[in-house]
C-alpha cells in the first residue's frame, strides 16, 4: 500500500512572533500505524524539504513513546528532511492521503491550490482519505466532483473551539475549525476536550486532536483493507 502524508510548510503563528508548524504526535503516530503495517510512505509539503515542527509539540509534556521513537528513527528523519513538493505529487500514485495537523495548515494547506486539487482528485477517484485536528481546516475549499462543498451535509470532527480556547489561540488563528465546518454546512461531532474521537463519513475520515491521530490512521487502514478484499 502506498500512502501520501501531507505536512504544512508554514512556521509563523499569526502575528505573535512565535513559531508553529506540524504537530509531532500527529505525524509520528500515523506514520508508525502505516509503517508497521508495511505501507510505503511518501511525505510531501507545499515547499518541499524539511517542514517546520511546532516546537511546542516536542516539549516534555507532549512527548509520547511514539514521538520518541520517531525522534530516534534515522530513516524517518531522513524522509522528513526531503519531503517532496506538493505540486509534484499525483493522486494516481497513492492509495490514500493523510493530513497531520498542527496550527501551520490553517495558514497554508487551507488555502493551497495544489492541496485543494489533490484532495479533490482523491475524491473523484473514489479513494478514502483522512485529515486530523487543524487539518480539517484544509477541507474548507474542497469540492466534490459535482461542485458541491465537500463537508456540506457531512459529519466531521477536528480541533474544537474549546481546545483552541484552552491553548489561548482563538484570536490568533485565521479561522476556528469548528465554526468554519458548521458555517459550511457540516455536522461537527466532538467529545470532551483532548478526548480521542474519529469520524468516518463516506470517503472522509476525520480526527479531533493529536490523541486522535493514531486512531484515525488505524480507522483509515481498516477501511482500505476492507475495500481491498
Amino acid at each position: 500500500m502506498k500512502i501520501l502524508m501531507v505536512l504544512t510548510s508554514h512556521d509563523q503563528l499569526g502575528n505573535t512572533g512565535r513559531k508553529t508548524g506540524f504537530w509531532l504526535e500527529e505525524l509520528a503516530a500515523p506514520y508508525y500505524v502505516f509503517k508497521d503495517a508495511g505501507a510505503q510512505i511518501t511525505l510531501a509539503s507545499p515547499k518541499g524539504g524539511r517542514p517546520p515542527l511546532d516546537p511546542k509539540s516536542n516539549e516534555p509534556n507532549f512527548q509520547t513513546d511514539i514521538t520518541r521513537r520517531f525522534e530516534k528513527d534515522a530513516d524517518a528523519n531522513a524522509q522528513l528532511d526531503r519531503t517532496v513538493r506538493l505540486d509534484s505529487v499525483s493522486q494516481g500514485d497513492y492509495d490514500t492521503v493523510f493530513y497531520p495537523g498542527g496550527h501551520g495548515p490553517m495558514w497554508d494547506l487551507a488555502e493551497d491550490k495544489n492541496s485543494i486539487k489533490l484532495l479533490e482528485s482523491f475524491l473523484a477517484a473514489g479513494k478514502t482519505f483522512a485529515v486530523v485536528c487543524h487539518s480539517t481546516g484544509a477541507l474548507r475549499h474542497v469540492k466534490t466532483p459535482d461542485g458541491k462543498v465537500l463537508v456540506d451535509g457531512k459529519t466531521v470532527t477536528g480541533f474544537t473551539n474549546g481546545e483552541e480556547e484552552a491553548v489561548g489561540l482563538t484570536k490568533v488563528v485565521p479561522f476556528l475549525v469548528e465554526n468554519e465546518m458548521l458555517n459550511l454546512g457540516a455536522t461537527f461531532s466532538k467529545v470532551k476536550d483532548w478526548g480521542v474521537h474519529t469520524v468516518a463519513d463516506g470517503q472522509l475520515i476525520t480526527g479531533q486532536n493529536p490523541a486522535s491521530s493514531g486512531p484515525a490512521a488505524k480507522l483509515l487502514m481498516a477501511t482500505l483493507n476492507k475495500k481491498a478484499k
